[in-house]
């Protein structure tokens, strides 16, 4: 049975993933901080989709010890921070940045892949507007991050999603949420009048589409190391 290690097992997106690939019979092996403080709440919540709940820490021989054990067939890096979280000081032993989580974590990661001598397809959650030159922190290190993975030569998929809503997240979001439905009624105007490319690069997705295609895309052959835009990660 093929494995997939599910690194953001708790986040928006990777619980749907979890879940996604239970239901293709695959094994799935969710990722949880070991200091989270809901460890217990997600712990029975995994098992009840058939997943493996890990708690290995977030340090690089660890990392690359549990590897070389469970041996998994794909990585998902679903890892991210909130604009929010990432201006907080507090005291957790992970710097809640950009540039720790979004990056650092990753790239983590991908060092353990690495160095356990194994080759998963390395499904990557970037997003849409990734350029070198953005002015804004958190596609710039998105950016170095599907650099470094495709020089890697590691298998890897690289997703560019645009926004990811819905009603039932944990951190509500509300502004968020508004923002999607203005973008998406905007977008529903210009399609009309012919910008129908425009239209499907930006339009808003939900957890669970966007789920189920990084599944289906790191079990198809063809989309080895590809870059997947937002049209190519829907139905």
């Amino acid at each position: 049975m093929l494995t997939g290690f599910v690194a953001g097992a708790t986040g928006y997106t990777g619980r749907e993933v979890v879940r996604a690939l239970g239901a293709r019979g695959l094994h799935a092996v969710a990722h949880v901080r070991p200091d989270s403080k809901r460890l217990n709440d997600w712990r029975p919540r995994f098992e009840e989709m058939g997943a493996a709940v890990d708690t290995t820490p977030w340090r690089l021989e660890a990392l690359q010890s549990t590897f070389q054990e469970k041996r998994p067939d794909m990585i998902f890096a679903l890892l991210g921070t909130t604009r929010a979280r990432a201006k907080r000081e507090h005291d957790s032993a992970i710097p809640e940045t950009y540039k720790a989580v979004d990056y650092g974590l990753t790239r983590m990661l991908l060092d353990a892949a690495l160095g356990a001598r194994i080759r998963p397809r390395f499904v990557f959650l970037s997003s849409t507007g990734v350029s070198e030159g953005s002015r804004a922190e958190y596609l710039r290190v998105k950016y170095v991050l599907e650099k470094e993975l495709a020089e890697s030569g590691l298998p890897y998929v690289i997703a560019r999603p645009s926004v990811i809503t819905g009603t039932d997240r944990d951190d509500g979001r509300t502004v968020e949420r508004l923002s999607a439905i203005a973008i998406d009624s905007a977008l529903g105007i210009a399609g009309l009048f012919g910008a129908r490319q425009l239209q499907e690069r930006y339009r808003s997705t939900t957890n669970s589409i966007l789920a189920d295609a990084l599944v289906r895309l790191a079990l198809d052959p063809g989309a080895k190391n590809r870059v997947i835009e937002s049209e190519g990660l829907r139905g």
